[in-house]
């Protein structure tokens, strides 16, 4: 049903990224998915850098929170079998590197909740938090976690 949705919406989901550092992407525990910060990685790499309100307009800054959601849905996919198990979005943690005078953090992170309800409806609303940072690792300009409640 999922991937039907995607395809309607002509979404492909990435390769789901593999972990530089010493953590796993997702863990599983009674039924709750935690997925570790996703980068706005294209073909493996950042390729937009800088700091939200700089470098980076507001409406890049929201294209990368679409590509953080779709990295952190093809991890969930490779953890979980299938995006068919996912019940409801429970939350969304965005982290914005901003630039002196930026607070359009919640204005970046709407991209990623638009995209969740797109795709999963009413399940894909969430609470959700979004944070202006210093910075990123990579220089990236977003990152976002994600917390899933699944059928088991």
């Amino acid at each position: 049903m999922i991937d039907q949705r995607l395809a309607e919406l002509g979404i492909t989901l990435p390769e789901a990224a593999a972990p530089s550092f010493n953590y796993v992407p997702v863990t599983l525990h009674r039924g709750v998915a935690y997925v570790a910060g996703q980068m706005p990685k294209v073909d493996g790499e950042v390729r937009l850098h800088g700091k939200a309100g700089a470098a980076v307009s507001l409406d890049q800054a929201r294209g990368e929170a679409r590509i953080c959601i779709l990295q952190g849905l093809a991890c969930l996919k490779q953890a979980l079998g299938s995006l068919d198990r996912i019940e409801r979005v429970l939350k969304v943690t965005g982290f914005v590197a901003s630039a002196p005078g930026f607070n359009d953090q919640p204005k970046v992170l709407d991209a990623a909740s638009d995209l969740l309800g797109e795709i999963f409806g009413e399940a894909g609303r969430h609470a959700r938090s979004a944070v202006g940072v210093a910075e990123l690792p990579r220089n990236a300009a977003v990152e976002i976690e994600l917390v899933v409640a699944f059928r088991e």
